[in-house]
């Protein structure tokens, strides 16, 4: 927490993209830990294979034993909500949310949100002219009720986010790490006092 706080912004969702082919559970839980614990409030995880996401209830028991070796009692109720709107049940909390994504969150959820659209239009409910920026977030499902991440930390030699949320990046601070096997707290702490440093221009 007071590493949290001593920086001087701190990423309200950050998003950690896995381009390795072997992911691994216990280092993704110690960064979606290590989130929690410095005050992010959203967190999403993803690869590209969708391993994650098929496995979350595996990726669940790994969060929730280190959160219970680094954080103690200090959090208790978090609740976690996957992409595609199953609830888990309670886990813990440190005012965090957690959504697992794969592949067919990204441009899928796109196309489903224009075919959506255009029923709407079909339907005479809307006209063409209405589709713009807050209209397709709000039609987009998969990070509904979650804001754009400010930070995505990717990891692996991909010199991509191979379809992580392409229509929510389009300003958000990308850092790239060599790994996320056996990655530090400090290689974590310091891509945060990285993204706290820079100065975003939103496009000027």
């Amino acid at each position: 927490r007071a590493d949290g706080r001593a920086l001087r912004k701190l990423p309200v969702h950050v998003g950690l993209v896995v381009t390795e082919e072997e992911p691994s559970y216990a280092d993704m839980a110690s960064l979606v830990v290590w989130c929690m614990a410095v005050g992010i409030s959203y967190v999403s995880v993803y690869d590209h294979n969708g391993i994650f996401k098929r496995n979350n209830s595996r990726l669940m028991d790994e969060i929730l034993k280190q959160q219970q070796e680094l954080l103690g009692l200090d959090c208790s109720k978090y609740s976690v909500e996957f992409a595609n709107h199953d609830k888990t049940g309670q886990v813990l909390n440190c005012q965090s949310t957690l959504k697992v994504l794969s592949p067919e969150d990204g441009k899928a959820d796109i196309v489903k949100a224009a075919q959506n659209f255009c029923q709407l239009v079909a339907q005479q409910q809307r006209t063409h002219s209405d589709l713009d920026v807050n209209m397709l977030d709000n039609l987009l499902s998969s990070t509904n009720g979650f804001p754009d991440p400010d930070l995505v930390l990717k990891f692996g030699p991909v010199d991509s986010t191979l379809g992580f949320l392409p229509w929510h990046i389009r300003l958000t601070e990308i850092i790239s790490l060599p790994s996320h096997l056996n990655v530090s707290y400090e290689d974590f702490f310091s891509a945060l006092h990285h993204y706290a440093a820079c100065e975003q221009r939103w496009g000027k």
